[in-house]
């Protein structure tokens, strides 16, 4: 019997950890911290031995394989020994996608990847499709994989879970876009973040589909140095094109093989020239799954926000509440702040990942009246504008509802206060969910 090895007791570990239990593996589970109760429970119910607080070297040595969770940077000493002692180590991903024979439409980006997953699942969903969610959303793949069965899969897929994928193949792979995140993962080097992303390419033959935002420049420059047989389906805001998704006056026009499906601008539930992007992209897997123009339309039109992304919470005394924590990055607090048309309040900060705040200057000038730093250590946020919108007129808080009341101050009516933080959670909050419930309770409290 084969002996799998999981390092990590979130999520993805136990979702890991019970599929290999299902398929008959030797399987062991050990996290160096603690697990959660929920998670505990789960092993105990599928009867998997696991440690918790330390790893025991003997019993991850002795893995056929080892199924590394994405939150585990391959830098720590637990992982440098099982590679000094050649064992495999594998994602999620990769150990799921093995026992997996439904479609899967997979999403990969550095912004938009959330809510375009989101918006895939909802078309197919409304479609009637017998579909999944999973990956970097919802439940565990490896879980649903080992319990469920589904016709398809809509993936969304980060950078961490690809870096140990190796045969794993979507039949439809979307890159939304890439600009800098992450770094600190990669070597700040932004060629190694860039090829993470593009492995969920590295398989696709002939008859599958890769869509991708031919506007954006570091995608087209990399795109030139792989050759891929796809079908290549290009959404773009700047041309058209004979193959993908383009804009045409008013409208989105979709073409696909020998269709085509157009859809009203004014008509898009989302707002936000991002959010034509992410409709494209998403419109377009619908139609490469043999989905009816009328379903995609009326899709579009009704598909909600989610939560924690240019989520709006309250509006108190005609200040308007925005929660938009699942902006970890500089791109995508570009792209909250440039959708705005009234004068922000702007709550931003966390764990710098090595961002350059450069860009996010001519719109800071243009809509921001007052930054709100909520972070351990702001100081490249105070360099990069105070400059721009005054000393008086930013502050440093160290929790949600500090940060919240700081912001409530600024704020006058016909304001927006937004949390789109730029930066990672983990200085101050376990994750960025715990950080957009923090704010909203906070707001709820004003």
């Amino acid at each position: 019997m084969s002996r799998i090895v999981v390092l990590g007791g979130g999520e993805s570990g136990v979702g890991s950890a019970v599929l290999a239990k299902v398929k008959g593996f030797d399987v062991f589970l050990s996290d160096c911290g603690k697990i959660e109760e929920r998670y505990a429970e789960d092993l105990h119910k599928w009867e998997i031995p696991f440690e918790e607080g330390h790893h025991t070297e003997e019993l991850i040595l002795s893995a056929d394989e080892v199924v590394k969770s994405p939150g585990i940077p391959s830098t720590v000493p637990m992982v440098r020994k099982i590679e000094e002692k050649g064992i495999r180590i594998i994602s999620e991903i990769e150990f799921a996608g093995r026992y997996d024979k439904a479609k899967k439409i997979c999403i990969t980006g550095s912004n938009g990847k959330t809510t375009t997953t989101s918006l895939i699942y909802y078309l197919l969903q409304n479609a009637g499709l017998n579909v999944g969610l999973g990956g970097n959303i919802g439940k565990s793949y490896a879980y649903q994989v080992a319990t469920e069965n589904f016709d398809y899969y809509v993936l969304e897929i980060s950078s961490f879970q690809l870096d140990n994928c190796y045969d794993f193949r979507p039949d439809i792979a979307i890159i939304t876009n890439i600009t800098p995140d992450h770094l600190d993962r990669y070597d700040f080097q932004m060629e190694n973040y860039i090829r993470s992303k593009f492995r969920i390419t590295r398989n696709l033959r002939p008859q599958d589909c890769f869509i991708f935002d031919s506007d954006d420049e570091i995608t087209i420059a990399h795109l030139s140095k792989i050759v891929l047989t796809a079908k290549m389906l290009p959404f773009t805001q700047k041309e058209e094109v004979s193959q993908g998704a383009f804009l045409k006056d008013d409208k989105i026009v979709v073409r696909y093989e020998d269709e085509e499906c157009d859809v009203y601008l004014k008509e898009l539930a989302l707002g936000g020239k991002h959010n034509i992007y992410n409709s494209m992209a998403a419109a377009l897997a619908a139609k490469a799954s043999g989905i009816d123009n009328k379903t995609i339309r009326e899709c579009l039109a009704t598909f909600k926000p989610i939560e924690n992304r240019l989520e709006p919470v309250l509006s108190i005394r005609d200040v308007l509440y925005i929660n938009d924590s699942e902006a970890t990055n500089v791109d995508a607090a570009w792209y909250a702040l440039e959708c705005q048309k009234s004068p922000v309040v702007w709550i931003a900060g966390g764990k710098d990942k090595g961002n350059d705040y450069e860009v996010l200057k001519p719109l800071v000038k243009e809509k921001v009246k007052a930054i709100v730093c909520l972070g351990v250590d702001n100081h490249k946020f105070f360099e990069a504008f105070e400059g721009i919108v005054g000393k008086e007129n930013m502050v440093e808080t160290r929790s949600a509802e500090d940060a919240v009341k700081e912001a409530s101050r600024f704020a006058t009516a016909g304001d927006v206060v937004l949390l789109s933080p730029c930066c990672a959670s983990f200085d101050l909050f376990k994750n960025m969910e715990e950080r957009g419930e923090k704010f909203k309770e906070a707001v709820r409290r004003l």
